[in-house]
């Protein structure tokens, strides 16, 4: 699906933002926002006409809308890999696994993967998702997977089973908007494996390409040691934005 960039202007037909339209948390959302012109009052105008929005942008303009009352939801960081400038080495796409694991294609129930997705984002975690294990399922992890958030997950998506056939680890790649959108990289942390996540990324990564899949995006949260991760497998720093939910209309 094609991006279709929605301009606001000013009252006298200035343009004032461009952004695209989503949804996120059940609100409005405006993604990848932009101010058109600088001049312009931009927290003013988002107060103005996004009340109760979700609006991802520049990290500057966030933190005056936080300044005016809004909530921070995330702050992150996006990366890209070029997979046709930057192609993989061709083993990448078979890199085995740590010993007593398989890769397998994520394809199963949401319920067997919650565990060590969950266990991967504990409530010290910057990603950490509240709630209760029914409500974090229904509300995230499994529409996640329909395809629901961001897009319908991708061929190259993988997970790790153990001897006991257990999900320990996953990799979830979607479509988002024909991006090839990295949305979740997962280990359980209390059945070890160290490093494994970094192999998960190095098949996903040769699968892709090996595909024809131009690129791979993802994004990482301030704070995440992950980031690390990314960077030593080629994932360029593309921009950094902040989220924040805008006070609704007094």
């Amino acid at each position: 699906m094609a991006e279709d960039w929605v301009v606001r202007q000013d009252a006298d037909g200035k343009p004032v933002l461009r952004y695209l339209l989503d949804e996120r948390e059940g609100r409005p959302w405006a993604d990848l926002l932009e101010v058109l012109d600088e001049s312009a009052d931009a927290a003013g105008f988002i107060r103005a006409e996004l009340p109760g929005w979700v609006v991802s942008g520049p990290p500057g303009l966030g933190q005056q809308l936080v300044a005016d009352g809004a909530r921070v939801l995330r702050h992150a960081h996006t990366f890209r890999r070029d997979l046709r400038a930057d192609p993989p080495p061709a083993d990448w796409a078979a890199t085995p696994l740590r010993e007593g694991l398989r890769a397998v294609p994520c394809d199963r129930a949401p319920e067997e993967l919650y565990e060590a997705w969950r266990a991967a984002f504990p409530v010290e975690h910057v990603d950490h998702y509240p709630g209760e294990d029914a409500q974090v399922l229904a509300e995230r992890l499994l529409p996640l997977l329909a395809g629901e958030v961001i897009g319908p997950v991708l061929p190259s998506s993988l997970l790790a089973v153990d001897t006991e056939d257990r999900v320990v680890a996953g990799l979830v790649l979607t479509d988002r908007d024909g991006r090839p959108w990295i949305a979740d990289v997962f280990r359980h942390p209390e059945r070890g494996y160290r490093g494994l996540g970094a192999d998960l990324l190095r098949r996903a990564v040769g699968d892709a390409a090996a595909r024809g899949l131009a690129d791979m995006t993802l994004v990482v949260s301030e704070g995440n040691p992950a980031r690390r991760l990314y960077e030593s497998l080629s994932f360029l720093h593309q921009e950094t934005s902040l989220t924040v939910v805008v006070p609704d209309a007094e």
